[in-house]
């Protein structure tokens, strides 16, 4: 049997978890964020607010995500499928 820590969340839970992230980085309560969300459709969300959320999505979930990983990343998407990899190892 698979431990809950090790059990990889659904996409639409690991979705919740990211916009759980962003909000508590961005301070915005109510953002509500998706796939196809990017950093020019968030105000505040710049280089250093990237890295703050790359911190905390890496610690979120025990995982680290690789330089060049991170630069191919268009959107949320792209960040819930490095994820989704990430997890499943």
């Amino acid at each position: 049997m698979i431990e809950p820590e090790t059990q990889q969340p659904a996409q639409d839970e690991t979705l919740r978890i990211v916009e759980g992230i962003f909000r508590k980085v961005l301070r915005e309560d109510r953002l509500s964020i998706r796939s196809e969300t990017s950093a020019k459709d968030v105000d505040g969300w710049d280089s250093f607010t990237h890295m703050t959320l790359i911190v905390a999505i890496e610690k979120r979930f025990g995982i680290k995500f690789k330089l060049a990983e991170l630069q191919a990343a268009r959107d949320v998407g792209d960040l819930l499928n490095l994820i989704k990899s990430k997890v499943s190892k």
